[in-house]
């Protein structure tokens, strides 16, 4: 195909994005780079404020810890797909996705059931002698965390699983003839290959939890706020849309920075993986 014509398919779709993603969003933070005394000034102010900078800290802690959770949880657990039969493969990965299958309203209300005062976890210590009185875990970040993983670990189970698909068990074979045992030929042969597959499921995972509203709100409450809570209480509740939009642009920038931190991590250990072949 002639470089012409696929970018004459491709203008259609840049319209669209310009359009309804950049203009709109240009028209909602420009006026926020001349707010307050000099330009900037309100990004600034952002960081400057003890309230915002614990927000805005506590969102980031949220979304590193249930990122590193999901890789943790879900690169075994992808593995072990990966090596079934099509037919128990299937059966499985209908399986992981199930809750994404169900409204997220409905998925946190659950986790209420469940890490509530009068909930099924209080419930067994409070049977099994372990504490005396219901601990603390809803409205927690612990509660987020939960909620989140629970919400995101699909997403990196599918992504990484298909990468593993296509590693042949022959290569794991080869590393175990070769000395190694089945753990070390799982780091140093399927692992690194299974790297593209890890970062982009990484990518979503801290990218979603990172503007994740719904699960936040339900299972942290108000005294908990991410920016997303934050930004729907100063747009509609204080009404201050120019402070909605300044916490907006952070947000931007700092998925744009992850992803691109992502990228470079991919390219470095790429690099690495060269130079050792």
């Amino acid at each position: 195909m002639k470089k012409s014509s696929a970018f004459i398919m491709v203008v259609p779709g840049l319209v669209i994005l310009a359009v309804c993603l950049f203009l709109p969003l240009l028209k909602v933070l420009v006026p926020t780079f001349n707010m307050g005394d000099y330009p900037f000034s309100a990004y600034l102010d952002f960081f400057k404020d003890g309230y915002y900078l614990k927000i805005f800290l506590r969102t980031v802690k949220v979304a590193v810890i249930t990122t590193a959770v999901c890789m943790a949880a879900g690169v075994p657990t992808s593995y072990f797909i990966s090596r079934c039969g099509k037919k128990w493969r299937g059966i499985l990965l209908s399986v992981s996705i199930f809750p994404m299958m169900t409204n997220s309203v409905i998925r946190s209300f659950a986790w209420i059931n469940i890490l509530g005062s009068n909930g099924i976890v209080n419930k067994f210590l409070m049977a099994a002698g372990f504490v005396d009185k219901p601990v603390k875990l809803l409205y927690t970040d612990f509660a987020i965390i939960i909620g989140s993983v629970y919400l995101f670990l699909p997403l990196m189970i599918v992504t990484v699983a298909g990468i593993m698909e296509n590693i042949g068990d022959d290569m794991m074979e080869a590393a175990v003839s070769l000395g190694a045992d089945r753990l070390k030929a799982f780091m140093k042969v399927v692992f690194p290959m299974s790297l593209p597959g890890i970062i982009v499921g990484g990518i979503l995972v801290f990218t979603g939890t990172l503007t994740a509203y719904t699960t936040p709100q339900l299972l942290g409450g108000n005294k908990n706020m991410v920016l997303a809570t934050f930004i729907y209480q100063r747009a509609m509740s204080v009404g201050d849309w120019n402070g909605a939009a300044v916490i907006s642009l952070i947000m931007i920038v700092v998925t744009l920075a992850v992803i691109k931190g992502f990228n470079a991590l991919a390219a470095r250990l790429d690099r690495r993986g060269g130079s050792h072949a």
